[in-house]
């Protein structure tokens, strides 16, 4: 099953002009949807005096002028990815209308707590029902001034629809982009792509990069873990009748993975090693080079860093003025190229998408 969503399969059905025309239609509208909830949700913060005002840098036109022309450049190569058969178009409309209208008022509705959190400079809040034992300290953050951080139920329900909003819609796009990759670098081995695969999502949160992978690899053995068991519950929610075989969810964390060496053909590791200290960050990988398989693929994809995109150095430099990012100012210039060779990965391939960037790098076999 490509997408669970009765409008997105509709649309399989469309001609192909049609198809094109609502996708962009769709696109436009969400950047537009995004800009305005972002442009209100200020000039309310500024009459309310809820909250300082961020002391961030002023962008450019010209800084304005080339994000607009990476997100369309994104978008095309979505749209020509799927019409070349990459994954399926279902795919460019697979959102869940219904749980927008349910939890966009949320996200107003949490802006009190977020804006006492930016006051009081108080970002490590969580409440007392949450039992806080068995994580890491660098893991008991509010990131993005969530309430709950990443244990909170209100937390699971609104990530998603944040995280689209914070980037104008493009989310699903980038996430897509490791599809192509992956394909191309299987694509040198027939025999492998065309057995059962074995997948494994670090940090798979809410279930949205399975479901991607569920779509272009139907066959596979899809795995996930994550440390929060509240996102666990909204994947598997997620993730119910996505495919014949449904993922297996595991509760644990990436400096440990629960599973044998040698045992996984890919991993993928998405918008993680932003949110880790940079000694867990190696540590990390290695533990993703210990459970591949000889010849296995680590598919990474993250924040785009200062050296990809000097120019959008001030944007960059807003993220964790904006959002409680503890360790993002330090991942923007962190040298991950190393932190693969050091974990022992060969043939890293290092490429831009948008605001988003990848690294696909192999075990040797």
């Amino acid at each position: 099953m490509a997408a669970s969503n009765p409008f997105a399969v509709f649309t399989e059905f469309l001609p192909t002009d049609w198809q094109q025309t609502l996708y962009q239609t769709q696109q436009n509208g969400k950047a537009v949807f995004s800009l305005a909830h972002k442009n209100i949700q200020g000039q309310v913060r500024q009459f309310l005096n809820a909250a300082p005002d961020p002391q961030v840098n002023k962008l450019s036109p010209e800084l304005l002028n080339s994000l607009t022309i990476a997100r369309d450049q994104l978008l095309a190569k979505d749209w020509q990815d799927a019409e070349a058969g990459i994954y399926p178009k279902s795919l460019l409309f697979d959102d869940d209308w219904l749980s927008f209208v349910q939890y966009y008022p949320q996200v107003w509705f949490d802006l009190g707590a977020v804006w006492d959190k930016i006051r009081n400079q108080t970002h490590q809040q969580f409440d007392p029902e949450i039992d806080l034992s068995g994580y890491p300290d660098y893991y008991l953050q509010n990131f993005h001034h969530q309430t709950d951080g990443y244990l909170g139920e209100l937390s699971a329900n609104l990530y998603d629809l944040q995280v689209d909003l914070l980037f104008n819609g493009t989310s699903d796009a980038m996430r897509r982009r490791i599809l192509k990759l992956i394909k191309q670098k299987l694509g040198a081995d027939g025999d492998r792509q065309a057995s059962r695969l074995t997948i494994l999502d670090v940090a798979c949160g809410t279930g949205r990069t399975l479901k991607f992978l569920a779509a272009s690899f139907p066959q596979a053995s899809l795995h996930g873990i994550d440390l929060s068991p509240t996102y666990l519950r909204k994947a598997q929610q997620n993730l119910t009748g996505i495919s014949k075989i449904f993922p297996q969810l595991s509760q644990g964390n990436a400096e440990a993975l629960p599973y044998q060496s040698n045992w996984f053909d890919l991993i993928t590791n998405i918008y993680l090693l932003h949110e880790l200290p940079t000694p867990v960050r190696q540590t990390v990988l290695v533990e993703c080079f210990r459970v591949l398989k000889p010849g296995g693929i680590l598919m990474v994809m993250d924040s785009i860093q200062v050296k990809d995109r000097p120019e959008w150095e001030p944007m960059l430099e807003n993220f964790p003025q904006l959002f409680h990012e503890p360790y993002y100012r330090h991942y923007i210039n962190d040298d991950i190229l190393t932190h693969l060779a050091k974990a022992g990965f060969v043939d890293v391939e290092e490429r831009p998408h948008c605001f988003s960037k990848s690294w696909l790098a192999v075990k040797p076999a």
